[in-house]
């Protein structure tokens, strides 16, 4: 086994970028690099205060990264190694990208105890709509029907 095919390694280059930007100010203490066969093909860090983006987490980044690199919208051969537990959003758009593995260093318990809680969106994102603490509201869904139907009959469609 070579150093590339080392799981290890690559977390360590995830910390790495974690320490490195959180130094610089780019944002919180979270880095991510995608990996394909051995080779990194992706990096991210977090970038929420330096790009004024609540969606700039170092995995989106990092997913980002891999899909402009390699030409691509799915990372499918893919895997994700990260410094901190997944939030909500980064385990889902870990799964659109189709990456075949996670790993992670730190957990979401310690994310927590410096302040990076996710407990709430996980509690969230089980209930009805109708009992969220963010009202939504369902309208014009007749109208927005028209648009899917249109998708379902396009024969140039590229699935995912």
């Amino acid at each position: 086994m070579t150093d590339r095919d080392r799981p290890e390694v690559h977390m360590q280059r995830a910390i790495a970028l974690s320490r490195m930007h959180m130094e610089a100010g780019d944002g919180g203490p979270f880095g991510a690099v995608v990996v394909r066969q051995g080779i990194v093909v992706g990096e991210g860090w977090n970038r929420v205060t330096s790009a004024n983006d609540p969606t700039a987490h170092a995995e989106i980044m990092a997913i980002r990264d891999a899909c402009r690199r390699l030409e691509t919208f799915t990372l499918a051969g893919c895997d994700l190694y990260t410094s901190c537990e997944p939030c909500p959003m980064c385990l889902a758009a870990t799964y659109w990208a189709r990456i075949d593995r996670l790993y992670f260093a730190n957990t979401r318990d310690d994310a927590a105890s410096i302040g990076f809680d996710d407990a709430f969106l996980y509690g969230e994102i089980g209930k009805p709509l109708s009992v969220q603490a963010m009202p939504i509201q369902r309208i014009l869904g007749a109208e927005a029907r028209v648009v899917f139907d249109a998708w379902m009959a396009k024969d140039d469609k590229i699935p995912y």
